[in-house]
């Protein structure tokens, strides 16, 4: 988990969509699971709009060492961390690496994290309950902790949620549960910062056709009709979703923090 984007027959659409406009020009940003799927398509969008862009992977190399190619590929510049985030010493290094090389640090997308489907909540082991927490909400209070220190006014923190910490999902208790600690620490981590002129936001992602779900992280049976129970009857694509973090991240929704955008295909959820 989360799988190889590079093994994927039906590969994700990562491309961004419209030429930049300098809206993180001269900014240094960390993107967590950047190597693939959401990550990936925020990362690349982060450096078209003129970030400098640290990514950090599990063990996906080839996936992690594409993403930073299409960085370099967009002008900027780029650097890949290897290491389990559930690690507050893994963290730490990312950031340590990150503002070693370039001096500073005024973007941290939260945006790592796993998945694993169970009919029942019996089938649920204690070591896949504690390794889903560790990944998905453990890491980005290590990365915050390890972040904080260099985060100055106007830095941006931006976490991904999901729609399943609104509407729930029977077959991702553990998972939908540290979506729901996810939405709780970004509005209470908001409420920490932001006298000090430091947003912090989420996005609550919908069906995104990501390595995540066609390589364990959803059954057979909802991969065969993945994201069509949405309005709009179609699964997302990460490109889709990468603007969210973009208009988070940068001054554009400079009154905004403590808040959440949904792209998940037209799910109406409250909050």
């Amino acid at each position: 988990m989360p799988g190889n984007e590079a093994d994927m027959r039906d590969k994700p659409d990562w491309r961004p969509r419209y030429p930049g406009s300098g809206r993180l020009a001269g900014k240094v940003a960390i993107v967590t699971g950047g190597d693939s799927g959401i990550g990936r398509a925020t990362a690349i969008l982060f450096a078209r709009e003129g970030a400098k862009v640290a990514i950090s992977h599990l063990e996906e190399d080839e996936d992690a060492e594409f993403t930073a190619e299409q960085i370099r590929r967009e002008g900027s510049e780029a650097l890949i961390h290897r290491g389990d985030l559930g690690d507050p010493e893994v963290a730490k290094a990312l950031v340590q690496e990150t503002v070693g090389k370039w001096g500073r640090l005024d973007v941290l997308v939260n945006n790592a994290g796993e998945q694993h489907p169970d009919e029942e909540i019996t089938d649920i082991t204690v070591e896949q309950l504690q390794r889903t927490f560790q990944t998905n909400i453990f890491s980005m209070f290590y990365l915050v902790q390890a972040a904080r220190p260099h985060l100055k006014k106007g830095a941006a923190i931006v976490n991904c949620t999901s729609v399943t910490m609104y509407k729930g999902s029977k077959e991702l208790l553990d998972y939908s549960a540290t979506k729901g600690a996810i939405t709780a620490f970004t509005r209470s981590l908001s409420e920490a910062l932001v006298a000090d002129g430091i947003r912090v936001n989420a996005v609550a992602p919908g069906p995104i056709w990501t390595p995540l779900n066609p390589m364990g992280g959803a059954s057979p049976e909802k991969l065969e009709s993945f994201g069509e129970d949405t309005p709009m009857g179609r699964r997302g694509e990460p490109n889709e979703v990468a603007p969210a973090f973009l208009f988070l991240a940068c001054e554009d929704s400079s009154y905004m923090s403590g808040q959440v955008l949904h792209p998940n295909g037209g799910t109406i959820v409250n909050g």
